[in-house]
C-alpha cells in the first residue's frame, strides 16, 4: 500500500539521499524519547476513548532501542518493523501527525488510513511493518540483497522481539545473510516476554547474541535502560554491516511497561516485577546525566517536555477531527496495475 491518492500524505517516488545524519546529542535523544512515550500515550488514549479500535501494542518502556539508531540510521536505509513500531517509525523520520492518522485510520495518514496501527508503510522514508511475528526479518534480508544488486551503500534493518527470534524466519535470514554476507542489521528488543511468555523459558543458551554467532555472524548486547550505550552498540553494528563484513544483530535488552496489547489485564508478571522495571526508565537515567553531567537545569528538560507535550496534544486534536477513508477509494492504492507490453 503506497497511500491514498486523496491523502495530502501520498507519497512521490525517489529515491532517498544516501546521506549520513548528524549524530544527536544526549538531549536530542532524550528530546525523541520524550516524543515517542507522549505519541505512545496518545495513542493509548486513542485506544481508552474508542477512537482506535482492535489491538495495540505500545512499546511505552522501550523507547532507547529507537532512539540509540539516531545517528547511525541513513535516509537510504529500509527499516522493517514490527507490530509494536511507532517509535521506530518517528526514528525514521516520518512527521508525528501522519503517523498517528495512520493509526487511527484516518483519511490523512501515510497509507490514507487504510494500514492502521499493523500495518505502516512510507516508501519516502524507507520504513515498512508488519504483524506476523518474525516475519519483519526476511523483508529486511530482501532490502540488503536489493541493495548489494544495486551496489548502494544502504542496509535492511529488520526489528523483532526475542519472541520473533524463535521463529524459523530468524534462522533462515542470518544464515542467508551471513552466507552471502549482506548488508543486514537485526535489531532484537528483547522485553523479557513473548506475549505472557518468559524468553528465560524458551530462549536455549547460549542466547540470542549467541545464536548470531552461531551463524559466524557480528553480535552485541546493548543495555535498553541507557540509549547512550544503545547509541555505541548499534554505531559499531551499522559500521560492520556497511563495510561489506556481513550481518549485524543487536540484541537490547528492556522492558515494556503494560501488557502485550493495551487492554491485556498484565497478570503473568508481578507488581513488584513492573515497579522494578519502572526503576530503571531510559526517560529517568537519561535525564538524570543531563543534569549531572551535562549541566542542564530540571527546568530545562521540563521545558523540553511541555513544548513536545503541546505538539502532541496538538497532533492528536488535529487527527481526532481528520475524516475516515472514503468507501469509494477502498481499492484505490491496494493493487498494482499490470504492465502489458
Amino acid at each position: 500500500m503506497t497511500g491514498d491518492e486523496s491523502s495530502p500524505y501520498a507519497e512521490p517516488a525517489g529515491r532517498p539521499s544516501g546521506n549520513v545524519r548528524t549524530v544527536p546529542s544526549l538531549h536530542d535523544r532524550y528530546g525523541s524519547m520524550v516524543l515517542m512515550r507522549l505519541f505512545e500515550e496518545a495513542c493509548a488514549a486513542g485506544v481508552r476513548d474508542g477512537d482506535i479500535r482492535g489491538e495495540m501494542h505500545l512499546a511505552i518502556g522501550q523507547e532507547a532501542a529507537a532512539a540509540g539508531m539516531l545517528g547511525s540510521l541513513r535516509d537510504a536505509d529500509w527499516v522493517v518493523g514490527t507490530h509494536r513500531s511507532h517509535p521506530a517509525a518517528l526514528a525514521k523520520g516520518i512527521d508525528p501527525y501522519p503517523l498517528m492518522a495512520e493509526v487511527f485510520e484516518k483519511r490523512t495518514g501515510i497509507c490514507g488510513g487504510k494500514g492502521g496501527h499493523l500495518h505502516l508503510f512510507s516508501r519516502q522514508h524507507r520504513f515498512s511493518t508488519t504483524g506476523i511475528v518474525g516475519s519483519s526479518l526476511p523483508v529486511a534480508l530482501g532490502h540488503a540483497y536489493a541493495a548489494r544488486l544495486e551496489d548502494e551503500p544502504y542496509v535492511g534493518v529488520g526489528l523483532t522481539g526475542d519472541g520473533g527470534t524463535n521463529t524459523g524466519q530468524f534462522h533462515e535470514t542470518l544464515n542467508m545473510a551471513a552466507i552471502w554476507r549482506l548488508p543486514l542489521v537485526i535489531v532484537v528488543e528483547n522485553n523479557g516476554y513473548g506475549i505472557s511468555v518468559p524468553a528465560a523459558e524458551v530462549v536455549a543458551l547460549p542466547g540470542i547474541v549467541g545464536r548470531a554467532h552461531a551463524y559466524g555472524a557480528w553480535g552485541e548486547r546493548a543495555d535498553g535502560t541507557d540509549v547512550e550505550a544503545v547509541a555505541e552498540v548499534m554505531r559499531r553494528a551499522f559500521d560492520h554491516a556497511r563495510s561489506g563484513a556481513g550481518p549485524a544483530l543487536v540484541e537490547v535488552i528492556c522492558s515494556r511497561y503494560s501488557g502485550h496489547y493495551e487492554g491485556d489485564p498484565d497478570q503473568y508478571r508481578s507488581v513488584e516485577l513492573k515497579q522494578q522495571m519502572r526503576l530503571r526508565a531510559p526517560l529517568t537515567i537519561a535525564r538524570e546525566r543531563l543534569v549531572e553531567r551535562d549541566g542542564l537545569t530540571t527546568a530545562d528538560l521540563d521545558g523540553t517536555v511541555q513544548a513536545l507535550r503541546q505538539r502532541v496534544d496538538d497532533v492528536l486534536a488535529r487527527v481526532r477531527a481528520d475524516p475516515a477513508p472514503e468507501v469509494s477509494t477502498a481499492r484505490t492504492g491496494v493493487f498494482v496495475e499490470a504492465v502489458r507490453g
